[in-house]
Protein backbone atom coordinates (compact mmCIF):
# COMPACT_ATOMS: atom_id res chain seq x y z
CA UNK A 1 0.00 0.00 0.00
CA UNK A 2 1.07 3.37 -0.65
CA UNK A 3 -2.08 4.47 0.90
CA UNK A 4 -0.42 7.07 2.66
CA UNK A 5 3.59 6.08 3.16
CA UNK A 6 3.56 9.10 5.52
CA UNK A 7 6.87 11.14 4.95
CA UNK A 8 6.73 13.25 7.67
CA UNK A 9 7.48 17.41 6.66
CA UNK A 10 4.74 19.54 5.15
CA UNK A 11 5.09 20.96 7.97
CA UNK A 12 6.44 24.47 9.47
CA UNK A 13 8.71 25.09 6.71
CA UNK A 14 8.10 22.04 4.18
CA UNK A 15 11.91 22.49 2.74
CA UNK A 16 13.04 20.85 6.36
CA UNK A 17 12.13 18.05 5.41
CA UNK A 18 12.62 14.27 7.48
CA UNK A 19 16.22 14.09 7.86
CA UNK A 20 17.18 17.76 7.96
CA UNK A 21 15.75 18.07 11.26
CA UNK A 22 18.50 15.90 12.78
CA UNK A 23 21.10 17.51 10.24
CA UNK A 24 20.22 20.31 12.44
CA UNK A 25 20.84 18.79 15.29
CA UNK A 26 24.05 17.29 14.16
CA UNK A 27 25.38 20.66 13.41
CA UNK A 28 24.94 21.81 17.15
CA UNK A 29 25.88 18.33 18.76
CA UNK A 30 29.30 17.02 19.23
CA UNK A 31 28.30 13.68 18.43
CA UNK A 32 26.96 13.15 14.88
CA UNK A 33 26.25 9.53 16.01
CA UNK A 34 23.74 10.35 18.93
CA UNK A 35 21.93 12.71 17.40
CA UNK A 36 21.85 10.79 14.05
CA UNK A 37 20.20 7.78 15.66
CA UNK A 38 17.69 9.55 17.62
CA UNK A 39 16.64 11.15 14.64
CA UNK A 40 13.43 8.91 14.12
CA UNK A 41 12.13 9.54 17.43
CA UNK A 42 13.18 13.13 17.34
CA UNK A 43 11.18 13.64 13.67
CA UNK A 44 8.41 11.63 14.87
CA UNK A 45 7.54 13.58 17.93
CA UNK A 46 8.04 16.77 16.01
CA UNK A 47 5.75 15.83 13.20
CA UNK A 48 2.71 14.60 15.80
CA UNK A 49 3.41 17.94 17.32
CA UNK A 50 2.11 19.67 14.67
CA UNK A 51 -0.70 17.28 12.94
CA UNK A 52 -1.91 15.37 16.20
CA UNK A 53 -1.83 11.78 14.17
CA UNK A 54 -4.20 9.66 14.74
CA UNK A 55 -2.85 5.71 14.93
CA UNK A 56 -2.79 4.82 11.59
CA UNK A 57 -0.87 7.63 10.43
CA UNK A 58 1.32 7.27 13.30
CA UNK A 59 2.55 3.71 12.66
CA UNK A 60 3.37 4.78 8.96
CA UNK A 61 4.60 7.72 10.17
CA UNK A 62 7.13 5.98 12.13
CA UNK A 63 8.01 3.15 9.30
CA UNK A 64 8.62 5.83 6.49
CA UNK A 65 10.92 8.12 8.85
CA UNK A 66 12.92 4.49 8.99
CA UNK A 67 12.80 3.97 5.23
CA UNK A 68 14.03 7.55 4.71
CA UNK A 69 16.75 7.26 7.05
CA UNK A 70 17.81 4.06 5.81
CA UNK A 71 17.88 5.63 2.45
CA UNK A 72 20.14 8.65 3.82
CA UNK A 73 22.22 6.66 5.69
CA UNK A 74 23.34 4.33 2.75
CA UNK A 75 23.23 6.85 -0.14
CA UNK A 76 24.12 10.16 1.41
CA UNK A 77 26.42 10.22 4.49
CA UNK A 78 29.41 9.29 2.81
CA UNK A 79 28.77 12.22 0.12
CA UNK A 80 28.29 14.74 3.53
CA UNK A 81 31.53 13.37 4.56
CA UNK A 82 33.36 13.67 1.71
CA UNK A 83 32.12 17.45 1.66
CA UNK A 84 33.43 17.91 4.89
CA UNK A 85 36.95 16.34 3.97
CA UNK A 86 37.32 18.84 1.37
CA UNK A 87 36.60 21.61 3.78
CA UNK A 88 38.79 20.33 6.26
CA UNK A 89 41.63 20.25 3.84
CA UNK A 90 40.67 24.35 2.80
CA UNK A 91 40.96 25.03 6.57
CA UNK A 92 44.36 23.08 6.97
CA UNK A 93 45.89 24.86 4.39
CA UNK A 94 45.07 28.34 5.00
CA UNK A 95 43.52 29.38 2.34
CA UNK A 96 39.81 29.59 2.42
CA UNK A 97 38.24 32.02 0.50
CA UNK A 98 35.13 34.07 0.69
CA UNK A 99 33.88 31.86 -2.98
CA UNK A 100 34.91 28.39 -1.11
CA UNK A 101 32.33 29.38 1.89
CA UNK A 102 29.59 29.97 -0.57
CA UNK A 103 30.24 27.12 -2.53
CA UNK A 104 29.84 25.17 0.41
CA UNK A 105 27.05 27.08 1.48
CA UNK A 106 25.16 25.92 -2.08
CA UNK A 107 26.36 22.26 -2.27
CA UNK A 108 24.24 22.36 1.66
CA UNK A 109 21.57 23.74 0.00
CA UNK A 110 21.66 21.13 -3.19
CA UNK A 111 21.47 18.37 -0.70
CA UNK A 112 18.91 19.67 1.19
CA UNK A 113 17.19 19.97 -1.90
CA UNK A 114 17.86 16.31 -2.65
CA UNK A 115 15.89 15.06 0.52
CA UNK A 116 13.01 17.70 0.01
CA UNK A 117 12.43 15.98 -3.82
CA UNK A 118 13.39 12.55 -2.60
CA UNK A 119 10.46 12.65 0.29
CA UNK A 120 7.66 13.80 -2.68
CA UNK A 121 5.72 10.90 -3.07
CA UNK A 122 5.46 10.12 1.08
CA UNK A 123 4.81 13.96 1.85
CA UNK A 124 1.95 13.17 -0.84
CA UNK A 125 0.40 10.29 0.49
CA UNK A 126 0.55 12.23 3.64
CA UNK A 127 -1.04 15.14 2.51
CA UNK A 128 -4.19 12.96 0.90
CA UNK A 129 -4.79 11.34 4.50
CA UNK A 130 -5.18 14.87 6.42
CA UNK A 131 -8.09 15.59 7.79
CA UNK A 132 -9.67 19.23 8.33
CA UNK A 133 -9.18 19.05 11.75
CA UNK A 134 -5.29 18.18 11.38
CA UNK A 135 -5.24 21.38 8.75
CA UNK A 136 -6.41 23.56 11.61
CA UNK A 137 -4.28 21.81 14.16
CA UNK A 138 -0.83 22.82 11.93
CA UNK A 139 -2.56 26.07 11.07
CA UNK A 140 -2.61 26.78 14.82
CA UNK A 141 0.87 25.70 15.70
CA UNK A 142 2.06 28.00 13.36
CA UNK A 143 0.29 30.83 14.71
CA UNK A 144 1.41 30.13 18.18
CA UNK A 145 5.24 29.95 16.64
CA UNK A 146 5.12 33.04 15.14
CA UNK A 147 3.31 35.16 18.10
CA UNK A 148 6.78 33.84 20.08
CA UNK A 149 8.98 34.39 17.35
CA UNK A 150 7.28 38.06 17.59
CA UNK A 151 8.13 38.89 21.42
CA UNK A 152 11.09 36.86 21.35
CA UNK A 153 12.91 38.09 17.99
CA UNK A 154 10.67 41.61 16.92
CA UNK A 155 9.43 43.23 19.91
CA UNK A 156 12.36 44.00 21.50
CA UNK A 157 15.31 47.06 21.24
CA UNK A 158 18.34 46.40 18.36
CA UNK A 159 20.84 46.35 21.07
CA UNK A 160 18.87 43.13 22.19
CA UNK A 161 18.51 41.48 18.69
CA UNK A 162 22.38 41.71 17.73
CA UNK A 163 22.96 40.61 21.19
CA UNK A 164 21.09 37.43 20.67
CA UNK A 165 22.25 36.60 16.77
CA UNK A 166 25.77 37.11 18.59
CA UNK A 167 25.12 34.63 20.52
CA UNK A 168 23.23 32.05 18.69
CA UNK A 169 26.60 32.59 16.22
CA UNK A 170 29.42 32.26 18.71
CA UNK A 171 27.41 28.97 20.55
CA UNK A 172 28.14 27.76 16.44
CA UNK A 173 31.71 28.90 16.19
CA UNK A 174 32.68 27.67 19.66
CA UNK A 175 31.69 24.25 18.94
CA UNK A 176 33.91 24.74 15.69
CA UNK A 177 37.09 26.40 16.94
CA UNK A 178 36.72 25.91 21.09
CA UNK A 179 36.60 29.15 23.12
CA UNK A 180 37.34 32.53 21.69
CA UNK A 181 39.48 35.41 24.09
CA UNK A 182 37.43 38.21 24.72
CA UNK A 183 39.59 40.51 22.17
CA UNK A 184 38.56 37.77 19.50
CA UNK A 185 35.51 37.80 20.75
CA UNK A 186 35.12 41.52 20.15
CA UNK A 187 36.43 41.01 16.48
CA UNK A 188 33.53 38.72 16.06
CA UNK A 189 31.04 40.93 17.47
CA UNK A 190 31.64 43.18 15.17
CA UNK A 191 31.24 41.04 12.16
CA UNK A 192 27.91 39.77 12.99
CA UNK A 193 26.63 43.03 13.98
CA UNK A 194 27.96 44.03 10.40
CA UNK A 195 25.14 41.07 8.78
CA UNK A 196 21.36 42.93 7.87
CA UNK A 197 19.20 43.17 11.02
CA UNK A 198 15.85 42.54 9.69
CA UNK A 199 13.71 40.20 11.66
CA UNK A 200 10.47 41.34 10.36
CA UNK A 201 11.95 40.29 7.06
CA UNK A 202 12.12 36.41 8.37
CA UNK A 203 8.97 36.63 9.72
CA UNK A 204 6.98 37.79 7.34
CA UNK A 205 8.80 35.23 4.84
CA UNK A 206 7.91 32.76 7.46
CA UNK A 207 3.77 33.39 6.77
CA UNK A 208 3.97 33.65 3.85
CA UNK A 209 5.60 30.36 3.42
CA UNK A 210 3.06 28.50 6.31
CA UNK A 211 0.03 29.92 4.10
CA UNK A 212 1.34 28.36 1.07
CA UNK A 213 1.21 25.46 2.82
CA UNK A 214 -2.30 25.53 4.16
CA UNK A 215 -3.59 26.68 1.00
CA UNK A 216 -2.21 23.50 -0.57
CA UNK A 217 -3.34 21.68 1.96
CA UNK A 218 -6.84 22.67 1.92
CA UNK A 219 -6.90 22.51 -1.73
CA UNK A 220 -6.15 18.87 -1.87
CA UNK A 221 -9.03 18.20 0.79
CA UNK A 222 -11.55 20.12 -0.56
CA UNK A 223 -11.14 19.53 -4.26
CA UNK A 224 -10.54 15.47 -3.16
CA UNK A 225 -7.59 15.61 -5.35
CA UNK A 226 -6.24 12.60 -6.58
CA UNK A 227 -2.65 11.46 -6.31
CA UNK A 228 -1.26 13.01 -9.72
CA UNK A 229 -2.38 16.69 -8.77
CA UNK A 230 -1.80 16.04 -5.59
CA UNK A 231 2.02 15.65 -6.25
CA UNK A 232 2.02 17.85 -8.86
CA UNK A 233 1.00 20.83 -6.52
CA UNK A 234 3.34 19.70 -3.74
CA UNK A 235 6.44 19.50 -5.97
CA UNK A 236 5.61 23.11 -6.88
CA UNK A 237 5.05 24.28 -3.37
CA UNK A 238 8.37 22.99 -2.92
CA UNK A 239 9.86 24.65 -5.76
CA UNK A 240 8.82 27.64 -4.87
CA UNK A 241 9.80 27.50 -1.43
CA UNK A 242 13.81 26.24 -2.71
CA UNK A 243 13.65 29.39 -5.51
CA UNK A 244 11.66 31.60 -2.82
CA UNK A 245 15.06 34.28 -2.01
CA UNK A 246 15.94 33.77 -6.16
CA UNK A 247 12.90 36.35 -6.88
CA UNK A 248 13.95 39.51 -7.73
CA UNK A 249 12.36 41.66 -4.64
CA UNK A 250 14.17 38.92 -2.34
CA UNK A 251 17.44 37.90 -3.68
CA UNK A 252 19.16 41.65 -2.92
CA UNK A 253 18.77 40.94 0.75
CA UNK A 254 19.55 37.56 1.08
CA UNK A 255 22.51 37.70 -1.38
CA UNK A 256 23.76 40.46 1.21
CA UNK A 257 23.06 38.38 4.74
CA UNK A 258 24.70 35.53 3.13
CA UNK A 259 27.36 37.38 1.84
CA UNK A 260 27.66 38.90 5.90
CA UNK A 261 27.87 35.45 7.41
CA UNK A 262 30.24 34.17 5.34
CA UNK A 263 32.49 37.10 6.42
CA UNK A 264 31.76 36.39 9.81
CA UNK A 265 33.18 32.58 9.30
CA UNK A 266 35.91 34.11 7.46
CA UNK A 267 36.87 36.28 10.46
CA UNK A 268 36.72 33.45 12.99
CA UNK A 269 39.02 31.64 10.48
CA UNK A 270 41.10 34.15 10.31
CA UNK A 271 41.79 35.30 13.95
CA UNK A 272 41.73 31.65 14.91
CA UNK A 273 44.80 30.35 16.92
CA UNK A 274 46.89 27.35 15.56
CA UNK A 275 45.02 25.77 18.79
CA UNK A 276 41.49 27.01 17.78
CA UNK A 277 42.07 25.83 13.71
CA UNK A 278 43.57 22.53 15.33
CA UNK A 279 40.49 22.25 17.39
CA UNK A 280 38.33 22.63 13.93
CA UNK A 281 40.47 19.97 12.53
CA UNK A 282 39.81 17.24 15.38
CA UNK A 283 36.03 18.45 15.28
CA UNK A 284 35.15 17.65 11.17
CA UNK A 285 37.66 14.39 11.62
CA UNK A 286 35.33 12.94 13.87
CA UNK A 287 32.22 14.23 12.15
CA UNK A 288 33.59 12.38 9.26
CA UNK A 289 34.41 9.13 11.29
CA UNK A 290 30.84 9.11 12.87
CA UNK A 291 29.54 9.64 9.28
CA UNK A 292 31.54 6.45 7.94
CA UNK A 293 30.69 4.41 10.74
CA UNK A 294 26.84 5.36 10.37
CA UNK A 295 26.45 4.75 6.30
CA UNK A 296 28.52 1.44 7.19
CA UNK A 297 25.69 0.70 10.18
CA UNK A 298 22.82 -1.21 8.17
CA UNK A 299 20.41 -0.76 10.91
Amino acid sequence: MKKFNTQDHFLQRFRVLCLLLVMAAVAACSSVRFAYNQGDTLLYWWVDAYVDLDSEQGGMVKQDIDQLINWHRKTQLRDYGQLLAQAQAKLGNGNVSHADLRGLYKDVLARTEVLAFKALPELTDLALSVKPDQIANIEEKFRKNNETYRKKFIAIDTDKKQKQRYKKSMEQLNLWFGDFSREQEAILRKASDARPLNNQFWLEERIIRQKKIIAVLREIQQKKLGREATSALLNNLLKDIFGRFDSPERKPFFDTYIDASINLMLTAIKIATPAQKAHAQQRMQGWMEDFKVLAADRK
